[in-house]
């Protein structure tokens, strides 16, 4: 491999400082997180707008004509103006605010099975999802008696197009695919997978949980039908994310869960539903989850999405370089267009093995399957260690997991 030089730093101190939880310290040792990909940091002016809403604003929203609630209400209408931003929304009614990528998945495949999928319809998934991504879609299928399919994963970790054509026919229903893979860090060609099934009228649903941190997502440049993504991973609060959905699609569908705030009139005998966005948010939302998921996304869009993606690609880089001179290392997902996550093993070490000596030397990984068995089993392995690397990494963090790697090699082989 041609030598890589290390990434040009923009001011990644800085970005640290804004970040308290990385001055910690883990089992004596200064931490080194590498684990965005699970749940990422947060900078302080999430928290410090988290906090400032529960001191000062607190009320339930759009409800109270009280001052208070007005300014509740702001703050909360204020997220949803930040992610229709953030995503490139044609109108901020096509932004529904949902606890995660998680929900707005289960959301989209219980409202749109019930209105659309009959006995032998098909729903496509890839080899490279989520649970979340899968699961939901099986219960769906299971419940009209449709079908799973699946678009297969080349050696490389990138998905078989041209098996993707053959599997799209006139009853496909839906196609259900990851913008990024969690455990791979494969990019997928969202772009031409949306195209390809709106070619033959088939509405397209993107699992963004692991884009949204990473790039500019424009979900009108995509032309994409439905797009999620969670707070907890783009430098927000846990428990808030983000279901964009077109609004003839949000307009047809029925409504997700029954109770307050979704409703525009109701009696014993008949119940109308509210206008978008209030119809698929029932019930008391996360206020402060969606306060603080604006300012993240604005530290994001401050910091500048294409800076942000640059240095990471450094980072990739110099990783993937460093790794790979360890004797006996193997890199899972070798694809040319990649984001910031390497999932690498040891020889025949167990992964939570190697996790457990990066662990006693400060340095947080994920090992296991990453909610991706399926994925696992493609390549024949229980699972590996996981790397991922977020705007507050430096390349002195990627120089103590090579050391540590290292270390866990000489104890374990």
């Amino acid at each position: 491999m041609e030598t890589t030089s290390k990434p040009i730093q923009f001011d990644v101190s800085s970005i640290r400082r804004q970040f308290p939880l990385l001055a910690e310290t883990m089992n004596g040792k200064p931490l080194v997180f590498l684990d965005s990909a699970a749940s990422s940091q947060k900078p302080q002016v999430v928290l410090e707008k988290i906090d400032y809403y529960y001191r000062h604003l607190h009320a339930n929203v759009h409800r109270g004509v009280y001052r208070l609630s007005q300014e509740a209400t702001d703050a909360y209408e204020h997220g949803r103006k930040v992610a229709r931003r953030f995503l490139n929304a044609a109108k901020e009614e096509e932004i529904i605010f949902v606890r995660g990528t998680t929900e707005a998945i289960n959301l989209v495949a219980d409202t749109y099975g019930r209105k659309y999928l009959n006995p032998g319809d098909e729903v496509i998934v890839s080899g490279l999802e989520h649970h979340s991504n899968i699961v939901p879609w099986q219960l769906a299928c299971s419940h009209y008696s449709a079908k799973l399919r699946v678009i297969p994963v080349l050696d490389n970790g990138t998905l078989d197009l041209d098996a993707f054509r053959k599997l799209l026919n006139d009853r496909t229903k839906m196609v259900a695919v990851a913008h990024v893979s969690n455990t791979l860090g494969t990019i997928n060609p969202i772009k031409e997978i949306i195209t390809l099934a709106h070619d033959k009228d088939i509405p397209v649903m993107v699992d963004g949980a692991q884009a949204a941190p990473h790039a500019t997502i424009d979900v009108q440049a995509l032309d994409v039908d439905f797009y999620a993504f969670s707070g907890h991973k783009v430098y927000g609060p846990t428990g808030i994310g983000i279901l964009y959905g077109k609004q003839k699609w949000l307009s047809e569908l029925p409504p997700y869960q029954g109770g307050g705030e979704m409703i525009a009139q109701v009696t014993f005998d008949h119940t109308t539903f509210a206008e978008l966005p209030h119809k698929f948010e029932a019930g008391t939302p996360n206020i402060a989850g969606a306060v603080g998921l604006g300012a993240a996304l604005e530290f994001v869009m401050e910091t500048g999405r294409e800076t942000i993606a640059s240095h990471e690609a450094g980072l990739l880089s110099y990783a993937t370089e460093q790794l790979l001179a360890i004797p006996g290392l193997r890199i899972y997902g070798t694809a040319p267009d990649k984001a910031s996550v390497i999932s690498f093993l040891l020889n025949n070490v167990h992964p939570y093995d190697t996790g457990t000596i990066l662990d006693q030397l400060g340095i947080a990984v994920r090992t296991g399957h990453h909610c991706t068995q399926p994925l696992m089993d493609r390549f024949g392995i229980p699972g590996t260690v996981r790397a991922s690397f977020g705007v507050y990494n430096t390349t002195e963090d990627i120089d103590q997991l090579v050391a540590g790697v290292r270390k866990a090699a000489s104890m374990l082989q």
